[in-house]
Formats: structure tokens, C-alpha cells, sequence
């Protein structure tokens, strides 16, 4: 038989989902994202050294790595244009990830498995940056934006482990107070059957008394 939901249990559980829901349109934006990566590029160049100019005359650092890695992304897809394919995968790896927080969204406590090896997986992003990066020829300032994705995105995995723990010690606690329930109902329900049947007894005797005087009287 299916237990509602108390109502401290109710909020944590619209909490857990909510923020459930906020990490996985992260995850579906940032692999659409990574389908058009020579549209994107070209558009952020663009508007570095249009709009933007002001600003990134202040960082000409990072308004000419901007531009390798867009010059860089064309040059390869005109060359090269199936190493374009790995960054497909990346992209549908996004999304399929995406899809396996539907267990956690739909019941937290059986699927926190999914959430634990989400945490395990953003705190893996910083050894890969650090190691990874300096083989790529990757920036050092770059690699901290690379290790931000893990830090951030731990950040709602982790409130939604606490939430997930206030759902449990409530089932928890709803647990006992039905097990005590079901206890007094069945000792109770012992207890008048007893009662019953001494009544019962008692009731025999009494009339089977009179019945035995008048039975020795003749």
C-alpha cells in the first residue's frame, strides 16, 4: 500500500527535484552546445572584437586565444572534418547522462546511487584538467574555468544529497510510528479477544450453575 507523504518529507522531496531538474538542463545545454562549436566560436569572435572590443583591449591575452581556438575549430573542420565526430559524442554523452537523473527525479532515495557517482564525477574534473591541460597546451587561467564546472555543479548535487537524507530519516521515522501503530492495533485487538472469550467463559458458568442445582434439587 502505497504512504503519503508528510509534509516535511513533501518539501524536501519538491526541493531535491527542483534542483534535480536545474542540474539536468545544465547538462542538456551544455550538449547542445557542443554541436555547433564553429558557429559559437565564430559568433563569440565576433562580438569580442565588435561590441566587445572595448573590453578586450583590457585581456588581449584572451581575446587572441579566442581567436586560435576559432581559427583553429575551421581550419580542422574544412580539413578534417570527422575529428568533428568525436565532439558528437561528447555532445550525446551530455544527453544521455541527462536522461539517467530521471530515476533520482522520480524516486531520490532508490536512485541516490546516481547522484553520489554525479559528485564523484565533478571532483574527477579537476585532476583531468590539471593533468590533461598542460599535455593540450591548455592556458592555466582556462584550466580553472574547466575545474569550475566540477565546483559548481557539485554545489546542487550536494543539496540534493541533504535533501535526500531528510527524506530518508522521515520515512524512517513514519516507519516507526507506523510499526508502533500496527503493534498497539494487533495487542489491542489480542487483548479484547481475550477479553471475549473470558466473557464468554464466565457467561457458560453462570448459567450452567443454576442449571446444576435445579438438577441435584430433583
Amino acid at each position: 500500500m502505497s504512504r503519503t507523504p508528510n509534509g516535511t518529507e513533501h518539501a524536501a522531496l519538491r526541493t531535491v527535484r527542483r534542483w534535480l531538474w536545474i542540474f539536468v538542463v545544465c547538462l542538456v545545454l551544455s550538449g547542445l552546445t557542443a554541436f555547433p562549436l564553429e558557429t559559437e566560436t565564430r559568433w563569440l569572435a565576433d562580438f569580442a572584437i565588435g561590441p566587445a572590443a572595448s573590453v578586450s583591449e583590457h585581456v588581449p591575452g584572451l581575446l587572441a586565444k579566442l581567436l586560435q581556438v576559432r581559427d583553429g575549430i575551421a581550419d580542422t573542420n574544412h580539413r578534417y572534418p570527422f575529428l568533428a565526430y568525436g565532439t558528437d559524442w561528447l555532445a550525446f554523452a551530455h544527453l544521455v547522462i541527462a536522461v539517467a537523473f530521471w530515476g533520482p527525479i522520480k524516486d531520490p532515495v532508490r536512485n541516490v546511487w546516481v547522484v553520489r557517482w554525479a559528485v564523484i564525477a565533478c571532483g574527477a574534473i579537476i585532476p583531468l584538467a590539471l593533468i590533461c591541460g598542460p599535455l593540450r597546451g591548455i592556458p592555466l587561467y582556462w584550466r580553472f574555468i574547466d575545474m569550475s564546472f566540477g565546483v559548481v555543479g557539485v554545489i546542487p548535487l550536494l543539496v540534493v544529497l541533504h535533501g535526500i537524507r531528510s527524506i530518508e530519516r522521515s520515512q524512517e521515522w513514519n516507519a516507526g510510528q507506523d510499526a508502533g501503530q500496527d503493534a498497539g492495533r494487533d495487542a489491542g485487538q489480542d487483548a479484547g479477544h481475550g477479553i471475549g472469550q473470558d466473557a464468554g467463559h464466565d457467561r457458560g458458568r453462570e448459567a450452567g450453575q443454576p442449571a446444576a442445582g435445579l438438577a441435584a434439587t430433583a
